[in-house]
């Protein structure tokens, strides 16, 4: 990892999201600030709210997750995607795999680095998507920067193949566990948009604790009425 430095990441960052002007697509790119982390042995259930707004319309996603450690530094969890369709019907969407993988242990180097890959489909069309992504996390005393830099290739009957990259990014203050507010950034296809987040923490015996975490995104690119809410909570054992 001492030829993958945090200025190479950020030259990466800035090589891949130059040309992301140009790589409309038609997703949301707001969701989950991934961090490079995994527990040995760990097991956890998540659930996700999406909630997109639009001038004219308003999308509704939630996301049913089960995960487990395959190794110290290997997590694997399946997801079950669901969405609120044009006649306000709630419904079986997608499913996805997403393996995350550590690649340093915390505080090895002078960041944390990690991967993550996911496959996902639709479930009543033949169409895919697969990304891969490069998770970074640094401390700064008592505040935490996290990134997220993804290459998406979606296809399938009703896509066009097209190869999209998308950029997550986190800065949290460790205020208290239970409480940690943030700034979140996002910019991908054709979307560019920032807000408050807060998160939070409690443990309980062992290796028991509950996450939650919630953030309001606002686009920056845009003057029409267009923000999206979201907010998760995961149990880990």
């Amino acid at each position: 990892m001492k030829s993958f430095t945090a200025r190479g990441f950020i030259r990466l960052v800035l090589l891949v999201l130059a040309p992301v002007h140009l790589a409309y697509g038609d997703g949301v790119v707001v969701d989950k600030v991934y961090h490079p982390y995994v527990l040995p042995n760990e097991t956890e259930v998540e659930w996700r709210l999406l909630s997109h707004r639009q001038k004219n319309s308003n999308s509704l996603g939630q996301r049913f997750a089960f995960g487990h450690s395959l190794s110290e530094t290997i997590m694997a969890e399946f997801y079950v995607v669901g969405e609120r369709d044009d006649t306000n019907d709630f419904g079986l969407q997608a499913y996805e795999i997403e393996i995350r993988q550590m690649l340093t242990q915390q505080g090895q180097y002078w960041a944390d680095w990690g991967m993550l890959y996911e496959v996902e489909k639709q479930h009543d069309r033949d169409n895919w998507e697969v990304s891969t992504g490069v998770l970074f996390e640094k401390e700064f005393g008592k505040t935490s920067l996290t990134m997220n830099l993804f290459g998406v290739y979606e296809w399938g009957e009703d896509l066009k193949d097209e190869f999209e990259t998308e950029f997550r990014l986190k800065y949290r203050y460790r205020w208290i566990p239970a409480f940690q507010p943030a700034i979140e950034f996002y910019t991908g296809q054709d979307f560019t948009g920032a807000g408050p987040a807060f998160m939070g923490i409690h443990r309980f015996s062992g290796q028991k604790q509950l996450k939650w975490e919630a953030a309001f995104i606002s686009a920056l690119n845009t003057h029409s009425k267009n923000h999206t809410f979201r907010m998760a909570i995961e149990y880990e054992f």
